[in-house]
């Protein structure tokens, strides 16, 4: 990896307008990428699609930046989540705009996993709420997250939640 990068950073440096330049620009993301370097590869293909918006494989790109995010994302839903958001974003980008590739199949299932690793959390600082006795803060975090609950199983233990929530408060009022 690290010879072809100093051969692209060459090829880049020498002939910056010919038509192998923009290549080699996506070749030193896609190594970025392979490299496992996520938060870089992320960031080189973003200013990539941005300095070149007329490329012919502009879905390739926009898939990995999505996959570049998904990829940072922890193995369990107690950590930081934001990288998930920002794949989030972008596999909507890709459906929205690049309907027809072929790497949209992937994308809506990547999109349930991460919504559902949020919602997870969500749930999680409930409950961290609920049992470090904060039940105003437990109760609305509760509430909020039944609008947008997608796992039923849950409803009735949050349901729960909020009317003992509620009655601690009355309590302590």
């Amino acid at each position: 990896y690290i010879q072809a990068t100093e051969k692209l950073n060459a090829i880049r440096s020498q002939y910056p307008y010919s038509f192998y330049a923009t290549g080699a620009e996506l070749m030193q993301a896609d190594i970025l990428f392979s490299q496992e370097n996520y938060a870089e590869s992320a960031a080189a293909y973003i200013l990539f699609r941005d300095f070149h918006p007329k490329y012919e494989q502009l879905s390739y790109v926009v898939f990995r930046i999505s996959e570049s995010f998904f990829r940072q994302l922890p193995d369990t839903y107690d950590r930081d989540l934001s990288a998930g958001v920002e794949a989030i974003k972008y596999y909507e980008e890709l459906i929205s705009t690049y309907s027809n590739t072929e790497y949209v199949k992937d994308a809506q299932s990547r999109i349930n996993l991460i919504n559902d690793m949020l919602e997870k959390k969500e749930i999680y600082i409930a409950d961290f709420y609920f049992k470090t006795n904060d039940y105003f803060a437990a109760k609305s975090r509760y509430e909020d997250i039944l609008v947008v609950l997608k796992n039923e199983k849950e409803r009735p233990r949050i349901m729960a939640r909020i009317v003992e929530s509620e009655e601690q408060l009355n309590k302590t009022k």
